[in-house]
């Protein structure tokens, strides 16, 4: 997380990183990234509920009672080496209640180990909500990023967004299969 410089906000303990403006293309469209990272050392220290905020798996895990029960969903952040099943609950689902988005981290682009945890949350783990690439996004892979599941995606910043707009059309035949596009979730 090279481009983070950790911040405070009120009593609350470290949370809010101060962070460039990053573009997120959501939905196919153009916004502006306004989620934040819940730099924390503690696992039981929580970010305020004032919204927008990405937990790691263990804050996730270990809050997931006190996170579900906001009035701000918040999302839960993978590391490349966090292990996605952790989110399956009850009926080995991943129960979306207080849950607004999984983001995976990609801190290089040359990592895949983010592709294969959107597979598997979209092919076997049932997710149908939105799946956001984080970190190190860069235009030459959101179109791959795409196939795998992902929904949206914050460009690193110094990336063209209109040209990580225009990658979606890179290729125009495929020769494997992709994933099934989730429904919109309310």
């Amino acid at each position: 997380m090279s481009d983070l410089t950790p911040g405070t906000t009120g009593n609350t303990g470290e949370h809010a990183p101060v962070q460039e403006p990053r573009a997120l293309i959501r939905q196919g469209q153009l916004e502006t990234d306004i989620w934040r990272r819940c730099v924390s050392n503690e696992s039981t220290s929580l970010p305020p509920d004032d919204g927008h905020w990405l937990v790691p798996l263990d804050l996730w895990l270990g809050s997931a009672k006190e996170l579900r029960a906001r009035v701000h969903p918040v999302g839960v952040l993978l590391a490349p080496d966090d292990d996605p099943a952790e989110l399956l609950e009850g009926e080995a689902k991943i129960d979306p209640k207080g849950l607004a988005l999984i983001a995976i981290d990609f801190p290089l682009y040359t990592d895949g180990r983010g592709f294969s945890i959107a597979q598997l949350l979209r092919t076997r783990l049932g997710w149908e909500g939105e799946l956001r690439a984080v970190g190190d996004v860069i235009v030459d892979v959101i179109h791959y990023l795409a196939r795998c599941g992902f929904d949206s995606f914050s460009i690193k910043p110094g990336h063209d967004p209109q040209l990580a707009l225009a990658a979606f059309q890179a290729f125009s035949v495929h020769y494997q299969r992709t994933y099934p596009k989730p429904a919109a979730v309310a």
